[in-house]
């Protein structure tokens, strides 16, 4: 008889994000002259550039003609996006080849699939607050998880310390859900070290573009972090195709543990398991880092940070401790008088509808804390804003 994989029971009964929307979906058929204010699940709310659309109905037009026709592409990425990405690192100071750079569907995806390339016997290190995903697709392979807890005293950057024992180092800079972010000399330490353990950084840069002060945009700008590091990146926030679904990781060839080449290693994986990624999508891809692409994401980036602006200005003058909202789409509040997540969540809810994210869902250190995210549209958040001041003070 089948054994299915047993490690399935050891998940919570229901995603964050799944629970979050039964939720609401049950306060809107109770209440259905209700608009909600959405600022929980880290949705784009911005169309895609124009850069990107004009190259994506080219990408459409080359598949209706015989001599520009595309069928099967190349499994780890078009040559002419790999190249292009690998450009990009290279404005930062960051020298990649181009066959280190691997186009995907996105980073959740990559995230998991990932972790073929370790041994179930390898312990995940999950520093807490976490993206649930990172805990779950761990929980999924039957791997021990190590939690390493963050809070207001480290201000949610925990650094190695002694007794860690773990070989798989999962690292989100700019944070989500938390919104802090690593500097160069905090960041060196736990390159430092991985290389001294022999285990392997798993790096997600999905938020690297909100960056606006002097901090990594790479792990890549760390020297020893290519014989360290894997980079996962994505387009869904930097660019809006959440709903287009690309990004790309980065594997150096330095990259090597058990006299295997990970990077070898992941080649083969991708020419196993994928048929590559659309034409079309790798050539709207491409756009993105057009200097033309760029300033027009640049542009849409410019409006979620505004309305960062103005939710923190709203907990400024509530008097209400946050993080992130800088250098990030997100913002961590500490919930009032001593309130649990949930319970702050259905007070938000219930009395001035507005939806963000209950900080437990991210793990026991999430407790007491909520996330608001700063994707939604500008004249919804200023007035989320409004209400929440209201309730607060």
């Amino acid at each position: 008889m089948l054994t299915p994989n047993l490690s399935y029971a050891n998940l919570k009964e229901s995603y964050l994000f799944y629970h979050i929307a039964q939720k609401t979906k049950a306060y809107l058929e109770a209440n259905p002259d209700k608009h909600l204010y959405r600022m929980g699940i880290g949705d784009v709310s911005l169309p895609l550039a124009p850069a990107v659309i004009a190259a994506l109905h080219e990408g459409v037009d080359d598949q209706s003609e015989k001599d520009r026709f595309h069928g099967y592409m190349p499994e780890c990425g078009a040559p002419f996006l790999r190249e292009t990405i690998a450009q990009y690192y290279g404005k930062r100071g960051v020298s990649l080849a181009s066959d280190e750079v691997f186009v995907s569907s996105g980073a959740s995806d990559e995230l998991g699939d990932l972790l073929d390339l370790f041994d179930r016997s390898n312990r995940a290190l999950i520093m807490e607050p976490a993206y649930p995903a990172y805990v779950d697709a761990n929980i999924m392979a039957g791997r021990d998880i190590v939690h390493l807890p963050s809070g207001p005293d480290n201000h949610f950057l925990p650094l190695p310390q002694e007794g860690l024992d773990a070989d798989l180092i999962y690292l989100c800079s700019p944070n989500n859900p938390t919104g802090a972010a690593y500097n160069r000399e905090q960041l060196s330490q736990w390159v430092a070290w991985a290389n001294a353990r022999g285990a392997v950084i798993l790096f997600d840069a999905a938020y690297e573009a909100f960056i606006e002060e002097d901090l990594p945009h790479s792990v890549f700008e760390i020297p020893g972090a290519r014989t360290c590091a894997i980079e996962i990146c994505s387009l869904s926030k930097t660019a809006g195709f959440t709903g287009t679904r690309l990004g790309y990781t980065v594997i150096p060839k330095d990259l090597e543990r058990g006299g295997l080449n990970l990077n070898a290693m992941w080649v083969r994986n991708r020419t196993t398991k994928t048929n590559g990624i659309s034409y079309i999508l790798q050539r709207g891809g491409a756009a993105v880092f057009t200097e033309e692409g760029q300033k027009q994401i640049h542009d849409n980036i410019r409006i979620y940070k505004e309305n960062a602006r103005v939710l923190m200005a709203a907990l400024d003058e509530a008097g209400i401790r946050y993080w992130g909202g800088k250098n990030a789409p997100y913002i961590w509040m500490q919930c009032p008088d001593g309130m649990g997540s949930w319970e702050f969540f259905d007070k938000l809810l219930n009395e001035i509808q507005v939806v963000g994210t209950p900080g437990e869902g991210f793990g026991a250190c999430g407790e007491g804390f909520f996330r608001f995210s700063t994707f939604g549209d500008p004249a919804d958040t200023r007035e989320a804003a409004k209400r929440l001041l209201n309730l607060l003070k």
